[in-house]
């Protein structure tokens, strides 16, 4: 599991985590979630925080251990981030990776300039001390670099524990303090032995037990719930998909009946969804689902509506008006569930600097329709116990609380459903044309058993039309673009190679069985510089 928040977790909560965190100080770098996921894989808590984390903020968290991450400055840059230099009088570890190694040595004496080659991709390790940080990581492992700056004069104290042949100092330590620094990047995947690393920073150095399981998550989290929620009522956004459904089961378990799931069917869903879901939870679950159609309405909405953001935007503000309508028959209620996960909030963040403080925040890519586009006037409070984790963290919840594997397992399909899956205005006709489509991709895919192999596999209509041939007869049509990709968690992914008999038999398929599809082309972009979906 891996965990990211702005804000640290209360005293009160992170008591119950058995007071085990790595804080991990984000300085910019693209890879800052990633050292955070890795170091849930070693079942120990972690939170990313701002570089701009004070020593007294720190202190109350009391961590076990502190990272540095990365970053796309050179420390002797003007306006540099800087963290608080009396995090090394803390006596606590800590591991500079990159940037943060260069920010180490700078603010404890030593020198850092401007390479006269930089090193980026993979390199050769030689190791100079294989004890420590380096236990049971082999000698010339290959680990990604990515710098232009190198270490030229190390501070009072320091040693070096590995170099390569563009990099005298790619690995440092002052053993006395516990400070480490690393030049390359062991979070990567291209990083061989690099998660070996980061055990042994989390469990050698840091002193830590691998205490952080779903279970502790389940357990605190139903804690939460009860203690914030009390005896009042909630209203959960059910989608069917694996995050509202692992948090249906967890706010059932944590409050029962106080809850009430509500599936607002807005017409936007894949063929035969809807029923499936609602007799799913009805029959199997036992817990019960108030079923809203609104399909007629959600159309109207954005009717003659091209911009794919003003979609969400329509989409998301009509989504709660229709909860706030609906409550008043169900309810009163106040709270609203909602299955928000870390990768939603971070590609809905504003803007990457805050007007106020100047600090980096997330670049927005596009809004979501659960945290994206609320009103002023939202008279619910949220609640949303899952916006700390990835997808697959959730899985592993959802799995450990008795969500079946067909849900489990489902790929990530967007609030806004096929509404972004079709570019530009949204129409009855398209929306058919797309369902059935979109359904022939699934059957083969499964057929095929190639579905848990993909992150998601899903079809995209283009509002424009091609000529095509069927029968000697001239055709005039829409074409369908498939989208297969592989990812970890979604913030990247790449392209799937599917067999290309794979490819052919849903392409005939597709233009066979669906009215109004005479072309089928396939999307081999990855993200970035892509994103997953196409809106």
């Amino acid at each position: 599991m891996t965990v990211q928040t702005s804000q640290p977790l209360s005293t009160e909560s992170f008591a119950e985590l058995n007071r085990q965190i790595i804080v991990i100080l984000d300085f910019g770098s693209q890879y800052s979630e990633l050292i955070a996921r890795r170091i849930r894989e070693t079942q120990v808590y972690s939170e990313v925080l701002s570089y701009r984390t004070s020593v007294e903020q720190l202190k109350q968290l009391n961590p076990k251990g502190i990272i540095l991450s990365g970053g796309p400055n050179s420390v002797y840059d003007p306006g540099a981030p800087h963290c608080d230099p009396g995090i090394w009088q803390l006596g606590i570890p800590i591991l500079g990776v990159c940037y943060g190694m260069q920010l180490m040595v700078q603010q404890l004496g030593g020198e850092v300039k401007r390479a006269e080659r930089g090193e980026y991709g993979k390199a050769s390790l030689i190791i100079d001390d294989p004890t420590d940080l380096f236990t049971n990581v082999e000698d010339g492992s290959t680990m990604w670099m990515s710098h232009g700056d190198s270490c030229t004069a190390l501070p009072a104290g320091f040693a070096t524990l590995a170099h390569t042949t563009n990099t005298p100092c790619a690995a440092i330590a002052n053993y006395q303090k516990k400070l480490y620094g690393v030049q390359f990047h062991p979070e990567v995947v291209h990083s061989v032995c690099g998660l070996a690393l980061i055990r042994n920073f989390v469990y050698h150095i840091c002193d830590c037990e691998p205490t952080w399981t779903t279970a502790a998550f389940v357990e605190e989290s139903v804690r939460e719930i009860r203690a914030k929620v009390g005896d009042k009522r909630v209203l959960l956004a059910l989608s069917g998909g694996v995050d509202s459904s692992t948090l249906a089961f967890l706010l059932h378990r944590a409050i029962g009946d106080r809850l009430t799931c509500m599936f607002i069917d807005q017409g936007f869903m894949r063929k035969y969804e809807p029923e499936r879901l609602v007799k799913l939870f009805h029959e199997q679950f036992h817990i019960p689902v108030e079923y809203v159609n609104a399909r007629d309405r959600f159309l109207e909405a954005i009717a003659g509506v091209t911009d794919p953001e003003e979609k969400r935007r329509r989409i998301g503000h009509e989504f709660i008006r229709v909860f706030e309508e609906e409550s008043r028959r169900l309810g009163p209620f106040d709270y609203l569930a909602q299955g928000t996960l870390y990768p939603d909030v971070i590609e809905s963040a504003d803007t990457n600097v805050d007007p106020k403080t100047g600090e980096r925040v997330a670049v927005k890519i596009k809004s979501h329709h659960n945290v994206g586009g609320l009103p002023k006037d939202l008279r619910f409070k949220l609640i949303e116990p899952l916006r700390k984790l990835f997808k697959d963290e959730v899985r592993k919840v959802g799995r450990s609380i008795g969500l079946p594997e067909e849900i489990v397992n489902r790929h990530p399909f967007p609030g806004p459903g096929l509404a972004i899956r079709i570019l530009g205005e949204v129409t009855s006709e398209r929306l058919n044309i797309l369902r059935d489509a979109d359904l022939i991709v699934r059957q083969e895919i499964n057929r095929h058993e190639m579905y848990s192999e993909l992150w998601q596999a899903f079809a995209v209509l283009l509002p424009i039309r091609s000529v095509g041939v069927m029968g000697d007869q001239r055709t005039y049509a829409y074409p369908i673009v498939l989208r297969f990709v592989k990812s970890e968690d979604g913030m990247t992914a790449d392209w799937a190679r599917v067999p290309y008999d794979l490819l052919e038999l849903i392409a005939n398929r597709i233009v066979n069985e669906v009215a109004g599809v005479n072309r089928v082309v396939y999307d081999i972009t990855s993200k970035p510089p892509g994103t997953i979906e196409w809106e």
